[in-house]
């Protein structure tokens, strides 16, 4: 059932299609990132060389998943100007959407915050934490896909 309040021009289209690239490349950073993470923690600590390398590789996919957000951030409140449901707030599959955002906004800086702790050689976490971690990214991407492609609320 196609939402009658969406407006489905060309310039929304184009907006909507750019949003999608940008969401999933977003997502890819933090697909890999906590992966970098998992490897760091298994660094021995007279390695000191691969934990630069890593280092390095974290901090410019950072820095790239980092813009990459904020267009998808950009153009989604674009969207969401556009899909007029911020005035009524009647359509529960996106107001949950917009939850999960947060989220995935505060997953996103929490990497940040991981990163900041290799970074200082004051890691306190697993190998196998990172590996939980690092799935946390593909639930909320999951549940967002399904929230906006099959909108079961």
């Amino acid at each position: 059932m196609p939402d009658h309040n969406v407006p489905m021009s060309a310039p929304y289209l184009w907006i909507k299609a750019f949003h999608i690239v940008f969401v999933a490349s977003w997502f890819a950073g933090l697909f890999y990132l906590p992966r970098i993470f998992v490897n760091l923690a298994g660094v021995a600590p007279d390695s000191h060389a691969e934990r630069e390398r890593l280092l390095l590789m974290a901090r410019r996919l950072y820095r790239f998943a980092n813009g990459l957000m904020l267009l998808a951030l950009l153009l989604g409140v674009w969207l969401w100007l556009g899909f007029d449901a911020w005035r009524g707030w009647q359509h529960a599959w996106l107001n949950l959407k917009l939850l999960l955002v947060l989220a995935v906004i505060g997953y996103h800086h929490a990497c940040r915050g991981l990163l900041r702790r290799f970074e200082q050689l004051n890691n306190r976490r697993s190998e196998r934490w990172y590996r939980v971690f690092n799935e946390m990214s593909v639930l909320l991407f999951a549940a967002i896909v399904i929230l906006v492609v099959v909108k079961p609320l």
